[in-house]
């Protein structure tokens, strides 16, 4: 599939030269994938650029967007230079409160509501999974959850991430001691395995979760990802226009079962982007569950 809408690559080729080519860049990307640069971070998108113009042997920005646009490789470049501006920074358990809200609450409320399917089966999408640390934070929660509340429920944990460099990472699941540095000792020796001067995680956590690249944006690719009981999406939307960030979050609420919940990044809000979803208090956290009053409405 492509990654480009229909007709980027010639209407982007086709734009006028005069116009600069690290803003034309800009909007390809955010036609693309909705990431914006704003106009105080467009000397951090140049140096990316640089970058990679540097690896191809490419000796103008004009001559790089042109590479993005209409030569052969512009979809596997695209991929390259998101890879260079898609970099984010997690850790294992690096919300507490969260993890402890999820393992306390939400999953109890979850089981409850799917009790009396005949089908027993927990299903978690980590949206925007960076090198893994979160899915694999939770995949250690519900491990230790299988023989009290998870007995008897197989569970799936899908992580997706825009860049390609930080899924392979995740795939490998090797980690220094700055991602290892909130794991307690207990977690340490069950869960880790000593690597050299890293440690990886064992295959029963690897083997709990599917990684893949994903644009949050690409609709067709969202058909893969229904059903869904719990998503975390933290730290990801900052990236995002208002614009951009309704349609994610339109994904999230069609991929949601009605019991489901959305964890967002502690300082991200749906506030004003989107009525859908309503605030729940959590102890000191705070996630989303379908509006009562959304649901009322589609059941009409």
């Amino acid at each position: 599939m492509s990654l480009f809408p229909s007709g980027a690559a010639g209407s982007a080729a086709a734009a006028g030269a005069a116009v600069d080519p690290l803003i034309q860049i800009r909007d390809l990307i955010y036609k693309i994938v909705g990431i914006f640069q704003a106009d105080n971070k467009l000397r951090l998108l140049e140096d990316r650029c640089q970058k990679r113009m540097k690896a191809l042997g490419i000796p103008t920005l004009r001559d790089y967007f042109d590479c993005l646009t209409i030569k052969p490789i512009r979809q596997a470049e695209m991929v390259s230079l998101l890879n260079e501006i898609t970099i984010g920074e997690t850790c294992f358990f690096r919300n507490p409160p969260q993890i402890d809200a999820i393992r306390k609450i939400v999953l109890p409320k979850i089981i409850e509501a799917k009790s009396k399917l005949a089908l027993r089966q927990l299903r978690i999408w980590s949206a925007g999974c960076s090198t893994g640390e979160e899915p694999y934070t939770l995949a250690m929660v519900l491990l230790e959850e299988q023989a009290s509340q998870l007995k008897g429920w197989t569970t799936e944990i899908l992580a997706t991430d825009l860049n390609e460099r930080s899924i392979a990472h995740a795939k490998a699941g090797s980690y220094g001691d700055y991602s290892t540095r909130n794991v307690e000792p207990l977690f340490r020796g069950k869960y880790f395995l000593l690597s050299g001067d890293k440690l990886r995680v064992k295959p029963e956590v690897q083997s709990a979760v599917t990684f893949s690249r994903l644009n949050l944006l690409e609709d067709a690719r969202m058909l893969f990802m229904k059903g869904v009981d719990l998503i975390l999406c933290c730290n990801v939307l900052i990236y995002f226009d208002a614009v951009s960030k309704k349609r994610v979050i339109q994904h999230f609420y069609t991929n949601l079962l009605q019991h489901g919940y959305l964890f967002l990044g502690h300082s991200e809000s749906l506030f004003g982007v989107n009525d859908d979803f309503q605030l729940v208090h959590l102890p000191s956290c705070t996630a989303y569950v379908k509006s009562d009053k959304r649901m009322a409405d589609q059941s009409r």
